[in-house]
């Protein structure tokens, strides 16, 4: 395992995978996330991005979703993402719903975690967070800028939880096409959500180590994002 506080888990199709996890240092029991990816891997910034939820409260858990296809503790450059590729292509909604289980399940089996689990997920990982939303029985999801949820658009009738989505106005990679595929979706399935789009965002603005990024946007997402899981996850 390549970085500290890492787990491994048994997925449902036998393949095993390895996963960071970040615990408050306050008593519990606490409330779970499953943290999700963007498609450079569970990196440093994901890490960060973990270890604050911990320290907001959280027992958090974030699965490697190329383990299918990558040696475990695979990090790619932000400037590499030709080489993120063949990952990327290789994941299946089928090889992340047992994914996700598993990560669901090692918080479940954890003694200080409640019923209340959420999920979040960063470009690739805000589209898996809204299948993670429609597989597992979450009290609340977010997704930052997840590309290619219009093609999940289908399993909107399956949601468990009200789901916070975050885009950015500037965004050349998400048209407003296919926010509105995901949002009409939604209202067809009559689930709720939340939809917010900040104006002067560009795709990956909470990233705080690429040039997309955006202070006053991340800091925005973020308080929306913690206040949204204290309402829901507690």
């Amino acid at each position: 395992m390549s970085y500290p506080n890492a787990v491994a888990l048994q997925a449902a199709d036998n393949t095993s995978l390895n996963a960071y996890t970040a615990f408050p240092t306050t008593a519990g029991p606490h409330p779970g996330i499953i943290l999700l990816q963007e498609a450079f891997g569970v990196n440093g910034h994901i890490r960060n991005v973990a270890d604050r939820l911990a320290a907001a409260g959280y027992v958090v858990i974030a699965p490697e979703l190329f383990h299918r296809s990558a040696a475990p503790g695979l990090e790619i450059p932000y400037s590499n993402f030709a080489s993120a590729m063949p990952h990327f292509q290789a994941i299946t909604p089928e090889g992340l719903t047992a994914d996700l289980q598993a990560a669901y399940g090692w918080l479940q089996a954890q003694d200080n975690v409640t019923e209340k689990i959420g999920s979040v997920g960063f470009c690739l990982g805000g589209r898996v967070s809204f299948l993670a939303n429609a597989v597992l029985p979450l009290a609340a999801a977010v997704s930052y800028y997840g590309g290619g949820t219009q093609q999940l658009k289908n399993r909107a009738t399956d949601l468990h939880a009200p789901h916070l989505f975050f885009w950015g106005g500037l965004d050349q990679h998400i048209s407003k096409a296919h926010i509105t595929e995901v949002t009409e979706a939604l209202d067809a399935a009559g689930k709720p959500y939340i939809n917010t789009v900040i104006s002067y965002a560009d795709h990956g603005f909470h990233y705080d180590e690429r040039p997309s990024y955006n202070a006053d946007a991340a800091a925005e997402a973020w308080a929306m994002t913690l206040a949204f899981f204290q309402e829901k996850l507690g």
